[in-house]
């Protein structure tokens, strides 16, 4: 019983991951574009069980409602923004980020956000299906599966 209590103090010690999702990676969870979207459930279960800090750039959400009402209506577009907002916190951005996006020099802008949304958080990752994006940005891509994979070799997660 003591060793119980030992590593559930440990576990509460230990501060969570925290990873942003990349828009889409939650354009795969919304939409169950697959085979993408099996992982970023799994990884999205995983913020919501409270076993990491999961973050949507904020700029991010009005992408997400727009792409989703245009594939497919209002309605769902709304319900996806809820659901994704009871699970995730926003990373809120402002003028200093991005003018960060400006001077990283990544070649899409947008992609350049969501590094600068990761670094005001302090993400341990940049959840998303796209790394190639990323190259040279000062942040670590990881899959989902990558994500998952890693929390399940740590003690207390997964």
């Amino acid at each position: 019983m003591a060793s119980t209590r030992a590593r559930a103090s440990e576990a509460k010690a230990r501060p969570r991951p925290r990873v942003l999702f990349d828009t889409n990676v939650l354009l795969d969870i919304v939409l169950a574009r697959e085979p993408w979207a099996t992982d970023a459930v799994g990884l999205l279960d995983v913020a919501a069980a409270g076993d990491i800090d999961g973050y949507v750039a904020a700029h991010a959400v009005t992408t997400i409602h727009y792409l989703v009402e245009r594939e497919r209506d209002r309605r769902t577009a709304l319900t996806a923004v809820a659901d994704l907002l009871s699970v995730l916190k926003v990373a809120e951005l402002g003028t200093a980020d991005f003018q960060r996006a400006l001077a990283l020099g990544l070649r899409d802008y947008e992609d350049a956000v969501q590094v600068a949304a990761c670094l005001r958080i302090g993400a341990q990752f940049l959840v998303t299906r796209n790394p190639k994006d990323f190259r040279g940005a000062p942040v670590a891509t990881r899959s989902a599966g990558e994500v998952l994979a890693l929390l399940g070799a740590l003690p207390g997660t997964g």
